[in-house]
């Protein structure tokens, strides 16, 4: 078992989120995805919370999350979401002032916590990209109504 300290308390709390760029847009391709990653980290860092698995797919973006008990995953996810959206505005939409109100993620998330199938969950974050593309095949196929 993996706990994390704080001064007087031992945790490990852990997360599956899932969320989506506004309208499902297919919008983390090459240039996009690899400025993510390390965004997502760092931003993570800053709330003292750790992204232990990760997978950006074309259309979503699912984190296996390390928060401390002190903060709640509501704040974590909105803060990741919501400068991430402001990073990603200035790198890629020729913006240089600092602004807010910018909406590249959809409102809400997926979560959902993470217990003895911790192994299981990283898994599937790891696959999440062959499964999609696995069952857009399926879909696609000639013959199947």
């Amino acid at each position: 078992m993996a706990e994390e300290s704080l001064a007087h308390t031992r945790w490990e709390c852990k997360y599956h989120v899932v969320f989506i760029p506004k309208f499902r847009r297919k919008v983390l391709y090459r240039q996009v995805r690899r400025f993510l990653g390390p965004v997502f980290r760092e931003l993570a860092s800053h709330k003292e919370c750790k992204i232990e698995e990760g997978n950006l797919c074309t259309d979503h973006v699912h984190m296996l999350l390390s928060v401390p008990p002190k903060c709640s995953v509501s704040q974590v996810v909105g803060y990741i979401k919501g400068k991430s959206a402001i990073q990603l505005a200035r790198e890629f939409g020729n913006v240089k002032r600092n602004f807010t109100g910018v909406t590249f993620w959809a409102r809400g998330y997926y979560v959902s916590t993470v217990g003895r199938d911790e192994k299981s969950i990283r898994e599937y974050i790891k696959h999440q990209e062959t499964n999609d593309k696995r069952a857009d095949q399926q879909l696609t196929l000639p013959g199947c109504d």
